[in-house]
């Protein structure tokens, strides 16, 4: 077992980076901020105007390209499943070595708590009432309807909206934690575009993430002010009016503010975690005191009907239903599928870049499973448990409690809750959990929009402070704006126009993480295709077979010591792989070879790297790994608790491969076995070049100036 993680990834694995503030990006963060600013200006100036222009190209969009949406979506979800169940779906978000830095639970945990926001509140209950007064399809206020009321809010908060953060993360992932480049949105599209993505087309991306990421933000942040204001006029008489709601929005402003200036932000993340567990609390209490038999028997059935009706469901357009109720199918295609896959693509590179970030050292398979299902079978219970539970009293011929979750769909929690004993309670207790989710989305928002309008880094870093301040107050001001003009609604309706050119961002994220799969697997085939050849040479030739199998026996039974492994490194495995270096060299090829030392420990590595113009480097390390000693070694005769292992690392990292004891001969034969792999995958990738595209230069260097490049290299 590795004596940390450090020490067993080793040096070219280093995931607690040290957070820095980046530099700002001009021309992305120029040019978004300015459009949103200006949007803001003309909807203040001419309100009638903007809400008029904004729901004719919001009918346009949904009339001409509602079918583009739905098929993106449909897209999506087939592409995550094809890449995770490929064999290419052992591919590491991270280098091969890597390790998951949380646990199965904890992880776990962190995807739950990304599903849960106070959007589910404010749709969790005007969901289901809606599809049940004015569903797609069949009667109003059926047994039909109300069977597939819940479904429909689960759909919408479901598999399709969780396989575009999925997209996005292991985009992220991949790109940052694999191929060490910086964690951005441009870095996953350089396959595609190569290097002009450090221009004009990687600006380009960047500012169309970061105009959607602000419009879905102001999105949450306006349900969340609407859903807070109804339940504090439900606790104390506050009125429901545009004064409360901007002193709400000054609210997150200044929390953003605080936290940033003074450093809390760890408290802040500490009561995010807390708000999950209040929202759990209210479904356990909606189930223990109310129906719960009934709520239980829903549930299962919810569950059924959702599997096998997600098909059609997914690719559902209603072209042939024209509805049964005023509200006709199309409208309400608009309003709720389109509107929530705007929104789902709007947020994806804010969710993707946490989901990304908490699952280094995770398979791709591991990812996309646990993103798919992990926060989907809360959000299924919850919609399942408070959508029936309202369900219950409007069969029960409750019409007031109906009309008013469809009219006033921020009043359907309240509402619900005034039915269960206890209602004082839990309607405080609602409204602090609201809160504290509204405080939460708006200072992270803050920190992603400065992050995504900053230079891109290696490193962990974040925006400087100053920027997360204004990007607080432009998402506070689009928000207000918003609001003002036509409320929740016109919100709805401006992210199914932002959300449009972004969608055809997830196209080419689709190609580009293809790409690099593509290349994964030409990796593996080349390796395949040189075994057997590095089965000879790993026995030494012609040396005879008790040797071999005695000789590998003895590696298997020793735990070397560190005075050991540097003697071994000093005498063998350094002039070999040095010898190698020479060789490649005299036959002009572009070779480094240098030794270092081990930042823990006094022993040597040495790296040996081959460039190769338009295609990526060959890399052979052998860099010493510390490890516990096994209970089984005590009747060994081992003095020490730690041991070494000669592990040799490759570009994306280390399989576990230890040379620890071969012999001269032995070493040079597994540098060109993998020597002769990595040939092999040339042959294949072919003139496609490297997994990142052409951008050939290191990856720190990726999109900083001539003049800093020059600077680092020489340090």
């Amino acid at each position: 077992m590795p004596v940390s993680e450090q020490q067993n990834t080793g040096r070219p694995d280093t995931p607690e980076k040290k957070h820095v503030d980046s530099e700002v990006n001009w021309p992305v963060f120029g040019t978004a901020a300015g459009i949103i600013v200006a949007f803001v200006l003309w909807a203040w100036l001419a309100p009638d105007s903007a809400d008029t222009v904004i729901n004719n190209v919001k009918d346009w969009i949904s009339t001409n390209l509602g079918w583009f949406y739905v098929l993106t979506a449909g897209v999506v979800v087939v592409f995550v499943l094809v890449v995770a169940f490929r064999r290419t779906g052992n591919t590491k978000i991270g280098p091969d070595h890597s390790q998951p830095r949380f646990g199965l639970f904890t992880w776990s945990a962190m995807l739950f708590a990304a599903g849960i926001g106070v959007d589910l509140m404010f749709f969790g209950i005007s969901g289901p009432a809606t599809n049940y007064l004015t569903p797609p399809e069949g009667a109003a206020v059926s047994d039909e309807a109300a069977r597939m009321a819940p479904l429909w809010t689960m759909f919408h908060y479901g598999i399709p909206g969780w396989a575009m953060y999925a997209l996005m993360g292991m985009a992220f992932g991949l790109f940052a934690y694999r191929y060490h480049m910086p964690l951005s949105i441009r870095s996953a599209l350089a396959p595609v575009f190569g290097r002009r993505i450090k221009g004009a087309p990687g600006h380009a991306v960047e500012i169309a993430a970061s105009i959607g990421t602000a419009f879905g933000i102001a999105v949450s942040l306006g349900i969340g002010v609407v859903f807070i204001n109804y339940g504090l006029s439900e606790l104390f008489g506050v009125p429901t009016n545009t004064g409360i709601q901007v002193a709400l929005i000054c609210l997150s402003v200044f929390i953003t503010i605080l936290s940033t200036v003074s450093g809390v932000d760890k408290g802040i993340r500490r009561l995010s975690e807390l708000n999950v567990w209040l929202a759990v609390v209210l479904m356990v209490w909606i189930v223990v005191m109310g129906r719960t038999g009934e709520l239980l028997n829903a549930l299962v059935q919810n569950i059924g009907d959702f599997v096998a009706r997600f098909p059609s469901m997914m690719m559902n357009t209603f072209a042939y239903t024209d509805g049964e109720t005023d509200y006709a199918s199309q409208d309400w295609m608009s309003d709720w599928t389109l509107f929530f896959w705007a929104w789902w693509i709007a947020w994806a590179p804010f969710v993707g870049l946490f989901l990304a970030r908490i699952s280094r050292g995770r398979t791709i398979r591991q990812f996309v499973l646990g993103v798919l299902v992990i926060p989907f079978a809360f959000i299924a219970m919850w919609i399942s448990i408070f959508g029936n539970a309202a369900l219950g009293f409007f069969r029960d011929g409750d019409e007031e409690f109906l009309n008013t979750a469809v009219d006033t769909p921020e009043s359907g929690f309240f509402l619900l809750l005034q039915q269960y004993p206890g209602a004082t309670f839990a309607v405080a207790l609602a409204v602090v959990t609201g809160l504290l989710f509204y405080v939460t989305s708006a200072d992270s928002g803050s920190l992603v929009m400065a992050n995504m309008t900053s230079k891109p880094s290696v490193e962990d870093s974040d925006g400087p402070p100053w920027l997360r301040i204004v990007w607080a107050v432009i998402t506070g001001a689009l928000t207000l704006v918003m609001l003002l003009i036509g409320g929740v609604y016109t919100l709805q309706s401006a992210t199914v126009l932002i959300g449009l050119p972004f969608a055809f961002v997830m196209y080419l994220l689709m190609l580009s993480v293809w790409r690099v799969l593509e290349a994964e697997k030409h990796s593996l085939d080349s390796r395949e295709l040189s075994r057997v050849g590095a089965l000879m040479d790993r026995t030494g030739g012609a040396a005879p077979a008790r040797q071999a199998w005695r000789r590998r026996l003895r590696r298997r039974m020793s735990f070397p010591s560190a005075t050991d492994t540097e003697r071994y490194l000093e005498t063998v495995a350094a002039p070999a792989i040095e010898e190698v270096a020479e060789e490649l060299t005299g036959l002009g090829l572009d070779v480094s070879c240098h030794r270092g030392t081990h930042p823990d420990y006094p022993i040597s590595f040495v790296d040996l790297v081959v460039t190769f113009p338009g295609q990526d480097e060959f890399k052979y390390e052998a860099y010493p790994v510390a490890c516990q000693v096994p209970n089984f070694a005590v009747n060994l005769n081992v003095d020490e608790d730690t041991y070494f292992t000669l592990e040799i690392f490759s570009a994306t990292g280390s399989r576990g491969h230890d040379i620890l004891g071969y012999t001269k001969e032995q070493v040079i034969a597994d540098v060109l076995d993998a020597y002769d792999a990595h040939l092999e995958y040339m042959s294949l990738t072919g003139d496609r070049g490297t997994p990142t595209g052409d951008t050939q230069v290191p990856a720190p260097d990726l999109w900083i100036d001539d003049d800093e490049d020059t600077e680092r290299n020489e340090e």
